[in-house]
């Protein structure tokens, strides 16, 4: 029959999506990769800097005579900060461009890493802790536009069937500097004496992302867009796209939940040491942990990023996510309560990465498609807020449930105080501690 298409040699053959697109008159430029490069290394250098402390928090105390408090102000500033700074970036990514943005982005990020750690540079700084946290509020100005822009990045530079992907690169970077500060700062400060050698290791790769930025970055958007919907993207006025935000339904569902996730997260990096080393768990275990939680989470992304990116199965991957990162977030609270449990908290920190690190970039691209037409920086950028505001919430509330009871033999904190007590934050009510045990 005419016009029928056969399985013989000579029947024809249906054009792929690339070839399909270069007929249309769309083009993917190779540079998008150097692109994604930068912004990958400069969020990984972000993330480091923002987890340093927090491995070796017991040490840093002692070095710079600080307190407990004190050291968990210099991780929860990046969640404060990046409260309203976020707003402010989300304005700057759809109005600036994303090339100035991520030059922006970049020298904050070098600058803070320098301030950090001038205290051990020049021996006759009076107050440290002035410099430190200057040196974490820089980088977390940084954050917010780093953290918005793979998405941006994604939607403007890459083809449709290749999106997913991008966007889970530069996602996962994030983490991996949190994996990669998880182990280095154990391995660095084996005693009080390395925090310098520890703060110096960390600006190079802020200085090398610098540089990068400024050097081989020469536009935010390609000649020819890549695709369709790259085509069709748009930026709405910052004001009118937020409106547009508030009253989607789907996307405030998203956003809150995934938010929540984003939360939490945050609250495990910044203090699972701080929880470990109450019952026994020394600071390289900790380290451990948080490295199996970043790695697996990766495997996780770059495994359900694929599968999306073929079937487009986007609500359904999300949902089981986060259902079974919830289920372990239980496991997580009791079982880190109990002492010589080293096998079982390595496996519920590997699965709570592999669950919840794994729905990280597929939300975040799934926040672009349900927020159309509202520009890919808003949308990202509203989950990132909302994500961080939920983690201050849960962190202040975690330490407020705390009490610091008599130091125990089997614990290993080194802050100088005693430790805190956190099983009335994990079991989510107070616990009063007397000179007998628990006396609620």
């Amino acid at each position: 029959m005419a016009g029928q298409v056969g399985n013989g040699p000579g029947a024809a053959t249906a054009p792929t999506a690339p070839t399909l697109d270069a007929l249309r008159g769309y083009r993917a430029y190779a540079r998008r990769w150097v692109f994604l490069l930068v912004i990958s290394l400069l969020s990984y250098s972000n993330a480091m800097l923002w987890l340093s402390f927090a491995p070796v928090a017991d040490k840093i105390a002692r070095y710079f005579l600080l307190s407990t408090e004190q050291i968990n102000w210099l991780s929860l500033v990046y969640l404060v900060v990046s409260i309203p700074a976020g707003v402010v970036a989300i304005w700057v990514l759809d109005s600036v461009g994303l090339r100035w943005a991520t030059i922006l982005c970049a020298w904050l990020n070098f600058a803070g890493s320098v301030l950090r750690a001038l205290p051990c540079m020049v021996p006759s700084a009076q107050d440290p802790f002035v410099f430190l946290m200057g040196g974490q509020s820089l980088c977390a100005l940084a954050q917010t536009l780093v953290v918005f822009s793979p998405a941006k990045l994604a939607a403007l530079w890459f083809p449709e069937h290749q999106r997913a992907t991008a966007n889970m690169v530069g996602t996962m970077s994030n983490p991996l500097g949190v994996l990669a500060a998880n182990l280095l700062s154990p391995a660095l400060v084996r005693k009080e004496e390395d925090i310098p050698v520890m703060l110096a290791s960390y600006i190079m790769p802020a200085g090398l992302a610098s540089l990068l930025a400024t050097a081989c970055l020469w536009e935010s958007v390609p000649p020819t867009p890549p695709s369709a919907g790259a085509a069709r993207s748009t930026s709405e006025n910052c004001l009118a796209g937020l409106k547009l935000l508030v009253r989607n339904k789907d996307y405030v569902i998203l956003a809150v939940c995934f938010g929540g996730g984003i939360g939490i997260f945050s609250s495990f990096s910044a203090l699972l040491e701080q929880v470990l080393c109450v019952n026994g768990y020394s600071n390289e275990f900790a380290g451990l942990c948080g490295a199996l939680f970043i790695a697996f989470g990766i495997l996780g992304a770059l495994a359900l990023s694929l599968y999306v990116d073929r079937t487009k199965h986007f609500t359904e991957a999300v949902k089981i996510g986060l259902c079974l990162t919830s289920l372990v977030c239980v496991a997580f609270a009791l079982v880190s309560q109990l002492q010589g449990q080293t096998l079982a908290l390595s496996a519920i920190c590997s699965l709570l990465g592999l669950f919840g690190f794994s729905v990280a970039p597929v939300a975040m691209e799934l926040a672009i498609e349900c927020s159309f037409p509202v520009g890919e920086g808003a949308a990202a950028g509203l989950v990132f807020v909302l994500g961080q505001a939920e983690g201050v919430l849960t962190m202040v509330l975690l330490t407020a449930l705390t009490v610091r009871r008599a130091e125990p033999s089997f614990s290993t904190c080194q802050d100088g105080q005693d430790p805190l007590d956190w099983k009335g934050a994990s079991y989510g009510g107070p616990e009063c501690t007397g000179p007998e045990g628990p006396c609620c």
